[in-house]
């Protein structure tokens, strides 16, 4: 088989995009699988830039079949947005196939998560306003309406009366706002159904057959190891699992299926919205990576938290997803530094942690217990092979190789494709 997952392995925003792009001009099938508009990935190909949220990034080669599967939660009015900024680009949308089984986005999603939001005050999770958290939680309720739905007017229609009908009470009771209006959401999402309509598909059956028949297939994670629901940082978390574990029920197909997991890692750590980050700099240091990396969100815009390298949580991450091989991405940030710093242990009072805590009480009482290496000066971003590095960065790589366990296949060092050193074939 030839399969491959891509998992984020800190808080997301890793550089999911680039390795995916890179991948996928192999790859006969890039599938998305969970989330949905609230993740971005910013590919640069020949210069130019591309951010896209639902659409999986193997759009950008014409021969690639993209889908989004039954494990994403689906923005039509997003969806129809993004593709026509393709076409104005004279970008192949034809070979996006959308399941049938994946959960709809409606208005009330959106408001309800904004409201939701609003009235947590300070205890706030930093959500997208996009609708996420409100679609999976009628979809866990089993009150949804999915794709299968929206194409048939009468059954659409019964399910969002009901739909409207709740929903209604819930924002005029709890939150005192106004209600919605049926016929206005109703006859906007006809339109919208008629415009998805060439795309819908059961991607089940497209995805399985194509590893059946030995064809290249990727998994495009998007967020991060500690966003999923589950595993991660809770309730600082997203509503879905982008791990590797999610995939399986995400695309529909089974676990064995996917042979590879690829761990997307970043040479430092970010993390935007609340909650506790023990390597976090909040100084002349962290303003220094954020600057050089150009850390703001290609969703939100929000500045990205920065800290050094935290190896527990990688560590962590390897082990939940069975990652089988890291890419390190923005190395060529880290140039310049006198010294750069890995975190291997946390101390937490008079007890030394190597793995990641449940709790965020715990985790919030945590120190960093940090190795230090010398840095280099040298300019990463022309280099081609791994020998060509400064003995200082590959040190690095090693150490981070030793305290993960797992060995760091790829190398980026700058944004373009092209920057990218390759160690060993993923596919």
């Amino acid at each position: 088989m030839k399969t491959v997952a891509i998992v984020g392995s800190q808080w997301g925003d890793e550089g999911k995009g680039k390795v995916i792009d890179y991948l996928a001009t192999q790859a006969d099938v890039v599938v998305r699988g969970q989330g949905g508009n609230n993740a971005g990935h910013t590919l640069v190909v020949d210069g130019k830039k591309y951010a896209l949220h639902l659409i999986p990034s193997g759009v950008l080669n014409p021969e690639t079949i993209n889908v989004i599967g039954n494990g994403i939660v689906f923005d039509p009015k997003g969806f129809l947005e993004e593709l026509a900024k393709l076409n104005a680009d004279n970008i192949n949308t034809k070979n996006i196939k959308i399941s049938d089984r994946a959960h709809v986005i409606f208005p009330y999603h959106k408001e309800l998560d904004a409201l939701a939001e609003e009235a947590r005050g300070d205890n706030k999770i930093g959500t997208t306003k996009k609708g996420i958290g409100p679609c999976y939680m009628d979809k866990t309720e089993r009150s949804g309406i999915r794709i299968c739905d929206l194409m048939d007017k009468d059954i659409f229609a019964k399910k969002l009366k009901s739909q409207i009908e709740d929903k209604n009470k819930l924002v005029k009771n709890v939150y005192g706002a106004e209600g919605f209006d049926f016929d206005a959401i109703y006859n906007e999402y006809l339109g919208y159904a008629e415009q998805i309509r060439p795309f819908v598909d059961d991607t089940s059956v497209i995805v399985y057959d194509a590893i059946k028949a030995g064809k290249k297939v990727l998994f495009e994670g998007a967020q991060g190891t500690l966003l999923d629901l589950d595993l991660g940082t809770y309730p600082y978390v997203t509503s879905s699992h982008p791990t590797s574990g999610g995939f399986s029920i995400g695309a529909g197909v089974g676990p064995n299926m996917i042979k590879d997991v690829v761990g997307i890692v970043k040479s430092y750590t970010t993390r935007v919205g609340e909650g506790p980050f023990v390597t976090e700099l909040n100084d002349e240091t962290g303003d220094r990576i954020r600057t050089q990396g150009r850390e703001f969100g290609t969703t939100t815009g929000r500045a990205r938290r920065c800290g050094w390298f935290d190896a527990v949580i990688v560590r962590y991450a390897a082990r939940v997803n069975g990652l089988t091989s890291i890419s390190l991405m923005l190395l060529d940030v880290l140039t310049g530094f006198d010294t750069v710093k890995i975190c291997t242990a946390y101390k937490m009072g008079d007890k030394i942690l190597k793995e990641f805590p449940a709790s965020l009480e715990d985790l919030a009482k945590c120190e960093p217990i940090y190795e230090e290496l010398e840095g280099w000066s040298e300019d990463l971003t022309g280099m081609e092979t791994y020998e060509e590095l400064p003995e200082n960065a590959k040190k690095y790589i090693a150490k981070i190789e030793e305290l993960v366990g797992v060995s760091v296949d790829m190398v980026s060092v700058g944004p373009n494709r092209a920057q990218t050193i390759i160690r060993k074939n993923i596919f």
